[in-house]
């Protein structure tokens, strides 16, 4: 499927609010990359520097979390910055949501489920391990889907 194609049947509303509501427990911060590259071999090392790229690295708490997407290359992953991978187990836990989460409902087309039960579950792990502080959630970076420009 091309990166277009994938990137305008997200239903991005429903993505937006489901981060946002994720996010609203936590001072974690997740994100939805979709990228146009027909190369990726490595999802997770390509998701590692998009995360690098978009400054998910920089995040105060040190534990942002990216759900990649490459759909030309027919790859996905999920990365999470030093603090969450620490707390949730490491590359087990994420490879967990990738294969037991997302991968049945992306196999049945149901693309914008696959993203929601990703981040859902996520969020719920950033809540556990990084409540929100007395102030609430505080945004550091945008709840939008990012898309990488055609190359």
């Amino acid at each position: 499927m091309k990166a277009k194609q994938f990137f305008e049947a997200l239903d991005h509303p429903r993505i937006t609010a489901a981060i946002h509501e994720a996010e609203r427990a936590t001072s974690g911060q997740i994100r939805v990359f979709i990228s146009h590259r027909t190369d990726v071999v490595d999802a997770a090392k390509r998701a590692g520097e998009r995360f690098r790229k978009l400054g998910m690295n920089k995040t105060a708490a040190r534990n942002g979390v990216l759900v990649y997407f490459a759909p030309e290359a027919r790859k996905f992953a999920l990365v999470g910055d030093r603090a969450i991978h620490e707390k949730v187990g490491g590359d087990d836990f994420w490879q967990g949501i990738v294969s037991g989460v997302m991968r049945p409902l992306l196999k049945e087309g149901k693309y914008t489920e696959a993203v929601i039960a990703a981040v859902a579950e996520v969020g719920r792990q950033l809540a556990a391990h990084f409540p929100a502080g007395p102030g609430g959630h505080v945004d550091e970076l945008p709840d939008d889907i990012e898309e990488e420009p055609p190359q």
